[in-house]
């Protein structure tokens, strides 16, 4: 894909380019391939690991460099890359899921390998189950894992050796192969062939040259449980690149075009700058646009979270994506496809994922260092004894039994079992983790932001209050206005009959029911001419507010909530008022928030005065810098952005679609689950309930989380760093050494096990 733009860093023209890249495993192939790219003259590159792709800019005078001279330069690299795959919206032809999801894929090779490795660990292990020539139906069980089932590791590795690099993808195939290397020696030309022969369940330190002995199920054993955590991660990673997608789904599919005085319907791509189209109560709005014809209410919460519906006439602009809540407009296209808002805000979404692409994994950063040691240890230890005159024998058991404790059985599974345990546990509690990367920035997070609508507060209009004249009954006012309300679709029409109907119970049907654009709506109740709506709807019939009405209403206004004036018979009766209610949790969970040292701040589309009275209701300090009020979803991710520029660590939570591209920015991103696909697959952490103390919850969990993990990684490698001075001095029992690695897995399982016990 090729776009001209202009460099964010420069005024320079450039030439956009995205690539996907393929055979990348871990965050360091990312900056590698980065690395690559970023030689070539006049071009920047960032490579995503989470999402697979590449966005590369060129300047524009540069032009021997083209999308096929990028793809060249990945290439040599070690890894693919393609110009990705348009999809034609016409085509009705199936996508072969199963062929082109490389998560399942990484199933298959899980599931086979671990059904044939099973046999192999019980043949090992169990004394009792090793029948007459049971090695050689262990090498036919372990040979398929160790070639086929750890293929990926091999080659990983192989293309890690011709870049000078070593990652865990070659402890594992070094392990792995040397393991199953001698094993193959000591059949073949040891004595392990011979039948009867028995490992015997031995934890004696003694020297032994190992002809006897085979490593098959360490070989097969690691193959699988690091298979297993792969797959673990993969299918987490999969899921990064799912808000976009959930983003562009908003959209309509279909739009009503006025051609030749008749409607025609069409699909959205077909439609073009200057189209006139139809938008119905309850129908979302095609595209960006200018209303020619009709006035309605605009529901924009989704996508820029303000709260109360926007009154739209002829010449106001709507955005596409967002309900129409009111009665019939006739809009002119004015932007279509990538040009529209909601469109712009996807690219922003990916923008703010692409800058987590260098986060490198914490298993990835200790085993760059410790795999050249191992393997420099296990090459000196062979030098060593074949110096000494030991024998070629017990020289090669020496080195392979440093490769083979090193090997990282339970360093597989240190981050994936405390991750399952840990998102597990969260589950439970109403918190979804994404994957082990979340984690990370979750201890030195020290900032949170927080949206206000259908976080802080709930997200729909509530009947908060009825105020009555002189006289008056407030039960009646609530009955009538909320019985001329029912019959509306608009949000506030819902929220003045759904409190009248709580209040007093069932509501007399209304008659000659009408809407006054922009005003309000009128009709007879029992006999009684009703007006609910502005001020101005009631003083065209002559019916003015008292003072003390007058009086609330303005007070209810400068205090951000929506005040309706209701009438019947000639006079004004009384004013409702309609407000986003705070969620009754709000102020405990900012509380407990501020115990964990997170300094909260309030961001919101609403107008200044809401927010600042929320603020001062749930406990946030009311300043500048604690409350930013009537921001566009682009401003919010500025506000984050700004926050960590200024040194600080932040954490989002938010739940609209006007969320999403700031919870993948900030380091942190918690979205209530109660709120819009799109913000739940941008952000990190998912609140199932919907209720910000979870929030709480969420950050204390990760953190406990992180710690086993950090705790797993270090027995993992402790067990084995522990056991290399014996293999080193030729002292390593096999037995002993499996031993090892299983109590080491076996420790990491029961630490990560305490997890389940987080209250």
């Amino acid at each position: 894909m090729t776009v001209s733009g202009t460099s964010p860093s420069t005024s320079a023209p450039t030439t956009d380019f995205e690539l996907e890249i393929d055979g990348m495993t871990c965050a360091s192939c990312a900056n590698r391939i980065e690395r690559k790219l970023n030689k070539l003259d006049g071009v920047t590159a960032t490579v995503n690991y989470a999402t697979e792709k590449a966005k590369i800019s060129v300047a524009a005078d540069n032009t021997d460099i083209d999308a096929s001279v990028l793809i060249a330069t990945v290439e040599s690299a070690g890894y693919g890359a393609t110009e990705p795959r348009r999809e034609d919206p016409s085509s009705s032809a199936p996508v072969d899921a199963e062929a082109t999801d490389p998560v399942d894929r990484l199933r298959q090779r899980l599931l086979i390998s671990a059904l044939l490795t099973v046999p192999v660990v019980l043949m090992a292990m169990v004394p009792a189950l090793q029948f007459e020539s049971w090695q050689w139906l262990s090498l036919t069980l372990a040979a398929p894992v160790v070639v086929w089932g750890a293929a990926p590791f091999h080659r990983a590795a192989w293309t890690n050796a011709r870049h000078g690099a070593a990652t865990m993808d070659t402890l594992v195939s070094v392990g792995t192969l040397a393991a199953f290397g001698w094993s193959l020696y000591a059949l073949f030309l040891g004595t392990a062939g011979e039948p009867g022969m028995t490992h015997a369940f031995s934890l004696a330190i003694e020297r032994t040259n190992g002809l006897g002995n085979i490593y098959l199920e360490a070989a097969a054993g690691v193959t699988t449980f690091i298979l297993a955590g792969r797959y673990f991660e993969a299918r987490s990673k999969r899921r990064a690149g799912a808000a976009l997608t959930a983003l562009l789904e908003l959209g309509a599919k279909e739009v009503a075009v006025l051609r030749d005085g008749s409607e025609t319907r069409i699909p959205i791509d077909e439609l073009a700058v200057g189209d006139l189209f139809v938008v119905r109560p309850g129908e979302k709005v095609a595209t960006d646009g200018i209303v020619e014809d009709g006035s309605s209410a605009i529901d924009a919460a989704m996508l820029t979270g303000e709260s109360v519906p926007v009154e739209v006439a002829p010449g106001d602009a709507v955005t596409g994506a967002t309900v129409n809540a009111g009665g019939r407009i006739v809009v002119r296209a004015t932007r279509v496809g990538a040009d529209t808002q909601l469109a712009q805000m996807a690219r922003l979404v990916e923008e703010a994922q692409t800058g987590k692409a260098a986060a490198q994994r914490l298993a990835d950063r200790i085993s760059g260092v410790f795999v050249p040691i191992v393997i420099a240890l296990s090459a000196i230890t062979l030098g060593f004894w074949l110096g000494a005159g030991a024998g070629t024998a017990t020289a090669f058991t020496a080195a392979v039994a440093v490769l083979i404790i090193a090997c990282p059985c339970a360093l597989g599974l240190a981050t994936p079992t405390a991750l399952m345990v840990g998102t597990g546990r969260g589950a439970q509690l109403g918190i979804l983790i994404k994957g082990p990367e979340v984690l990370e920035s979750t201890r030195q997070i020290d900032t949170i932001v927080l949206d206000k609508t259908g976080t802080v507060t709930s997200g729909t209009m509530t009947l908060t209050d009825v105020i009555a004249a002189p006289g008056e009954d407030a039960d009646e006012i609530a009955r009538l206005a909320g019985a001329l309300e029912y019959a509306s679709e608009h949000p506030i029409a819902r929220a003045i009959a759904s409190g009248a109907e709580a209040r007093v119970g069932t509501l007399p049907a209304a008659e000659d029911f009408a809407n006054v654009p922009g005003l309000g709506v009128q009709g007879i109740v029992e006999g009684h001419a009703v007006l609910v709506g502005r001020v101005r709807l009631l003083e065209e019939w002559s019916q003015y507010l008292p003072g003390d009405l007058a009086l609330a209403m303005a007070e209810a206004e400068s205090e951000g909530r929506t005040a309706v004036a209701v009438g019947w018979d000639g006079h004004a009766r009384g004013v409702l008022v309609v407000n986003d209610v705070i969620k009754p949790t709000s102020a405990a969970a900012i509380a407990e928030l501020q115990r964990l040292g997170l300094t909260p701040v309030l961001l919101t589309g609403d107008n200044e005065t809401v927010a600042r009275s929320v603020a001062a209701e749930v406990g946030i300090p009311v300043s500048a810098d604690t409350v930013i009020a009537e921001v566009l979803p682009e401003d919010k991710v500025a506000v984050v952005r700004r926050l960590q520029e200024e040194g600080r660590v932040v954490a989002m939570v938010g739940d609209g679609v006007n969320d999403a591209p700031a919870l993948a920015q900030a380091d942190l991103g918690l979205s209530m689950g109660t709120g819009t696909d799109v913000a739940i697959q941008a952000s990190d952490l998912t609140l199932v309930r919907g209720d910000l103390r979870v929030a709480a919850d969420a950050i204390r969990l990760s953190r406990r989380t992180l710690a086993t993990i950090k705790g797993n990684l270090f027995w993992a490698f402790a067990y084995n760093v522990a056991a290399i001075p014996l293999a080193v001095a030729g002292l390593l029992n096999p037995m002993l050494a499996g031993a090892a690695m299983a109590f080491s897995s076996v420790f990491v399982v029961s630490n990560s096990l305490r997890l389940r016990r987080f209250r």
